[in-house]
């Protein structure tokens, strides 16, 4: 049995994006990353790593990639994210693993490790604790979470295990409409849970209890050994850090 996968590479801006124009081409995900367009790096990664497929890529211009994307299949993205992976799910099914266009450096081994580990969960994320980030690659500024038990930062790797995982999305796609409006976003979470938040106060199990009171679905937190896994191109910073850990991986 191989596991289906969800490429998002949808962008906003499109060639205005900046590092579009930083690296002259027509969308982000054609950025090229030591020589190799960002979104080949990581189809070739999943086409390398056992028991996935077949592969989806989200993006809002599909004939942007016509020309990389090979056997996969090519779906129009909607104006968010949530709302892409809303569309794709619906098609694709579940379970799924979902990842992203900019992440670059993404290897076999970081999916082994996080697939081995969502046993029981309708959705999982994966994640880099703060100082796994730190000891692997110091000195990068990423954008942490802050719970009372953990420090972390996204691994653009998610899996939906189950129809329940539909229901995250959801929640997500409602957080994401209501993002400018903080009142309505402490609504849906429960403000004794945004109060717990803002006091530094709320744990990773909390969290775990609350998600799963508004949705139905048991959802986990997945750290993963290496802290290059919460590396992705999203400033030009960031290309010149792929590129040299890429370069240190091959000397």
């Amino acid at each position: 049995m191989t596991l289906p996968v969800l490429v998002l590479a949808g962008s906003r801006d499109g060639e205005d994006d900046p590092l579009a124009r930083l690296g002259g081409v027509s969308h982000k995900a054609l950025l090229r990353v030591a020589g190799q367009p960002m979104l080949t790096r990581v189809l070739e990664t999943l086409r390398h790593t056992p028991g996935l497929g077949p592969i989806t890529i989200s993006i809002e211009n599909p004939e942007a990639i016509q020309a990389i994307a090979g056997d996969a299949r090519i779906l129009k993205s909607a104006s968010t994210p949530s709302e892409s992976v809303a569309d794709a799910l619906a098609r694709i099914g579940t379970p799924c693993l979902v990842t992203t266009a900019d992440h670059a450096l993404l290897k076999p081994e970081w999916i082994t490790e996080f697939l081995s580990r969502t046993a029981g969960c309708d959705l999982a994320a994966a994640v880099a604790l703060r100082s796994t980030v730190e000891r692997d690659v110091p000195g990068t500024k990423r954008t942490y979470i802050h719970l009372s038990d953990m420090q972390f930062s996204g691994c653009n790797l998610f899996w939906m295990g189950t129809p329940k995982a539909r229901n995250v999305v959801e929640l997500w796609k409602q957080l994401q409409q209501n993002r400018k409006h903080p009142l309505k976003m402490a609504l849906t979470l429960g403000v004794s849970t945004l109060i717990r938040a803002l006091l530094g106060r709320l744990d990773s199990r909390a969290l775990y209890q609350r998600i799963e009171h508004l949705t139905d679905a048991r959802v986990r937190l997945v750290p993963l050994a290496d802290g290059e896994a919460a590396v992705d191109v999203d400033k030009p910073a960031d290309l010149e850090l792929s590129e040299r850990l890429l370069a240190r991986r091959t000397a």
